[in-house]
């Protein structure tokens, strides 16, 4: 599935909860949620610099605040502690000045988290075939929850338990195999940014 213009609004009330940014800005956070390896950093990264718009990774800054990796946190402490931890983050992301942000996989899985960005933020699914993601997260051996025996199972349970919830997106953006700027043009559209 290569990126595409194919933009659907998800199941989010009334579709993105924004009207056009003015002046070509961001009136609103545009907070972005997938499984891992769908590109939510590289196409953030791309879709901030096209708004002047800051750029931010929920997880670079759980890992700045906790002065341990996600490795470490999941290692040491837990899941549930790096979730809690994680809404914490997100949560001051979101009370602040509008920004692109990039969410770790299973961050709008938490009911609480997910709330946060659907009141506060223009939430943006950005989802990919499985043999995609799979070739991009295989590359490096980063992801706690792939340090799993049948790894590429566990991502194809993983894609198929969180699809639903993350269907509650405000927008849905195709991302692929081809350039991230297909994404962010995409994505562009879909927030009335031409």
């Amino acid at each position: 599935m290569s990126a595409q213009s194919d933009v659907s609004e998800g199941g989010g009330p009334g579709g993105p909860a924004t009207g056009p940014p003015a002046g070509g800005r961001l009136t609103r956070t545009v907070a972005l949620v997938g499984l891992m390896g769908v590109g939510k950093s590289t196409v953030g990264r791309k879709l901030a610099e096209s708004v002047s718009a800051q750029f931010i990774d929920s997880d670079e800054e759980i890992e700045k605040a906790a002065g341990l990796s996600v490795q470490e946190i999941f290692d040491r402490l837990g899941e549930p502690e790096f979730r809690r931890g994680e809404r914490r983050v997100i949560e001051r992301l979101l009370n602040g000045p509008p920004i692109v942000l990039a969410t770790g996989g299973g961050a709008y899985m938490d009911a609480e988290t997910r709330a946060l960005m659907k009141e506060k933020a223009t939430t943006v699914w950005l989802r990919a075939d499985i043999e995609t993601i799979w070739k991009r997260v295989s590359r490096r051996d980063t992801r706690p929850l792939l340090k799993r025996d049948n790894p590429k199972q566990v991502l194809a349970d993983l894609n198929a338990a969180r699809a639903p919830v993350y269907a509650e997106a405000d927008i849905v953006v195709d991302s692929g195999d081809g350039p991230a700027t297909e994404a962010v043009k995409a994505i562009r559209e879909a927030l009335g940014l031409k």
